[in-house]
């Protein structure tokens, strides 16, 4: 089965309270068993336009990728990202090789 994983590229406009948006994300993580492969650090932008905080997050199938994203835990840390970010998040299925 192949794996799942969110891409996140995000500008974020309130650092204070996103630390709101991870502490209620968290459980969501845990619940489906995200494995965070990339959490900001060092970019280069060597085509197109870059965000200041990239994040790829893997997960045993894009099934469980998709749960993680609609599951009434990650809902409210959406909604707090929303507020306080702005970025583009996109789930999809890993290769099987």
């Amino acid at each position: 089965m192949a794996k799942g994983y969110w891409v996140g590229r995000i500008t974020v406009h309130d650092p204070e309270r996103y630390k709101d948006y991870v502490a209620t994300a968290t459980p969501a993580y845990q619940e489906y068993g995200a494995k965070f492969l990339v959490r900001g650090g060092q970019i280069s932008a060597v085509e197109g336009e870059a965000r200041p905080r990239n994040v790829v997050i893997e997960f045993e199938s894009y099934e469980k990728a998709l749960a993680c994203y609609n599951s009434p835990a990650y809902t409210a840390a959406r909604k707090i990202r929303q507020e306080i970010a702005d970025g583009e998040l996109i789930v999809v299925e890993g290769t099987e090789g």
